[in-house]
C-alpha cells in the first residue's frame, strides 16, 4: 500500500510546475476538466476516482483530511494552483461554499462586478484560460514574461499603457 501511495504522490508532483520564487503559484499541468479546474485520477477501492489536485496537495502536504463539505479557496485566484502549505504562504485556504462566494464578491469576480478579471465569464472561457496557461507552461516552462499575463488573465497581446 505504501509503495502504491508513493508512486501516486510522485505521479502527482510530476504534473506540477512551480514558480521560481517562494510566493509563486504551483501550477497543475495534468488533466483539466471542463470547469477549468484540474483533475487527478487516483486508484481507490479497486477503481479510479478523480480528485481536485489542490485538495490532493493540501491533504498530502498538511496531513489534514478535509471534510467533504469543505472546499479550498484560492487566495491567488488561479484555478490550477496547488500551492498548499497550510501556513501563511499557502495559496489555498479551507472554507465553505458560502465563504468562497463572499470572497468572490469581495474580489469583484461575480457576474455583476465592475472588475474585468474573471467577471461573468462562461465555463468554456474559464476552461480555455486554464488550457492556455497549462500549454504555455508545458511549452515554455516558468517563463515570467509568458506566464505572468496568463496568471492574472491579461491578454498578453494587448498593448500596455507604458
Amino acid at each position: 500500500m505504501v509503495r502504491q501511495h508513493r508512486a501516486e504522490t510522485e505521479r502527482f508532483w510530476e504534473k506540477v510546475i512551480k514558480g521560481s520564487r517562494p510566493q509563486d503559484c504551483w501550477i497543475w499541468v495534468g488533466a483539466i476538466a471542463d470547469d477549468g479546474y484540474g483533475r487527478f485520477w487516483i486508484p481507490r477501492d479497486g477503481g479510479q476516482r478523480a480528485v481536485r489536485p489542490q485538495r490532493y496537495a493540501y491533504e498530502h502536504l498538511t496531513g489534514e483530511t478535509l471534510h467533504p463539505g469543505i472546499i479550498l479557496m484560492h487566495v491567488c485566484d488561479v484555478p490550477l494552483c496547488v500551492h498548499a502549505t497550510g501556513g501563511p504562504d499557502s495559496h489555498l485556504l479551507p472554507g465553505t461554499q458560502a465563504l468562497n462566494m463572499a470572497d468572490r464578491a469581495r474580489k469583484g469576480r461575480h457576474a455583476n462586478a465592475s472588475s474585468f478579471r474573471w467577471r461573468g465569464i462562461s465555463r468554456a472561457q474559464f476552461h480555455a484560460r486554464s488550457l492556455e496557461l497549462r500549454t504555455a507552461l508545458l511549452e515554455h516552462g516558468w517563463n515570467e514574461t509568458t506566464i505572468r499575463p496568463l496568471l492574472i488573465n491579461a491578454d498578453p497581446d494587448a498593448p500596455t499603457l507604458f
